[in-house]
């Protein structure tokens, strides 16, 4: 039985998939508790949500859209259950691999993502954007992370409200609450996992959308690892220092503002770094794990 199970779907515009994939959440899943966040739809996303509320679905509504990670905060807060289970509603997620992320959660992990495998991206292109990110963020945190920006994945409920107040309204939650839980100490494991083609349109965009997702990748990494961004800075800006006062003693054999400005300025981005990984310390020297989780 699932009845310590929430499981999350936030879904603008996604009727057309919600008919299949509630029932068979239901029979995969029996006594769990489904969610399904419309998100300002304007198709009968809410009435296919009604119909199936015979099957222990809620619904909750925006009333106009707020964007994928609004939807997953509301799910997060609407739901009762210790366990949650969040998914897209576009059926790509396969409901049989909920049962084997929440089985890793029972085993004593706080969170446990379906890593998508590599012939399961959706093009070429995003499948190398994702590999970038996951390098990139796997540099911030200090551990490997297989897939940043799954929407899938199964989480124990009082940790992931501790991050609601940092999770974004777009297309970006999954990139910030991994690095969150990577930051804080929480145990991440990883679950590979087959996904189908999405019914529909994609709401995902991906110029502005990669380029948000690399601002919080910078935004989180200065929140819990600030000398990971300042440092290379800094070791930059002090290489550019020493270039420049080599270039002017071989062809002026003397020593220039210009290289002094950049000298103190390294040192002062590298003194800021020190100030804000001190400060992150002393922050995150208070955040204790709950003892009941």
């Amino acid at each position: 039985m699932y009845s310590d199970v929430s499981v999350i779907l936030p879904a603008k515009n996604e009727s057309a998939s919600l008919r299949d994939l509630l029932p068979a959440l239901s029979e995969t899943l029996p006594g769990a508790e489904i969610l399904v966040v419309d998100d300002g739809s304007t198709d009968d996303t809410r009435s296919v949500a009604h119909s199936a509320s015979a099957r222990l679905v809620r619904l909750v509504s925006h009333q106009y859209n707020m964007g994928n990670g609004a939807a997953v905060r509301s799910g997060a807060r609407h739901a009762s259950r210790d366990i949650l289970v969040f998914m897209d509603a576009d059926g790509q997620h396969d409901p049989a691999n909920v049962s084997e992320l929440v089985a890793k959660v029972r085993e004593g992990f706080d969170m446990v993502v379906g890593s998508r495998q590599r012939r399961a991206q959706a093009n070429v292109g995003r499948g190398l954007a994702n590999r970038f990110y996951n390098r990139l963020a796997s540099w911030m945190t200090g551990h490997r992370i297989e897939d940043l920006t799954s929407g899938m994945r199964a989480v124990r409920a009082p940790l992931f409200r501790e991050f609601l107040n940092m999770l974004p309204n777009g297309f970006s939650y999954p990139t910030t609450i991994t690095m969150c839980f990577f930051r804080a100490g929480y145990s991440v494991a990883y679950h590979g996992i087959q996904v189908r083609k999405r019914i529909g349109h994609s709401h995902i965009r991906p110029f502005r959308d990669g380029i948000r997702f690399l601002l919080i990748i910078f935004r989180i990494g200065t929140l819990y690892s600030p000398l990971k961004i300042f440092l290379p800075v800094a070791l930059s800006v002090f290489a550019m220092g020493i270039a420049y006062y080599a270039y002017t003693f071989i062809m002026m054999h003397r020593f220039t503002n210009m290289s002094a400005l950049l000298f103190s300025t390294s040192v002062i981005i590298f003194m800021m770094g020190l100030i804000s990984e001190q400060i992150t310390a002393l922050t995150y020297q208070a955040h204790t794990r709950p003892e009941n989780k």
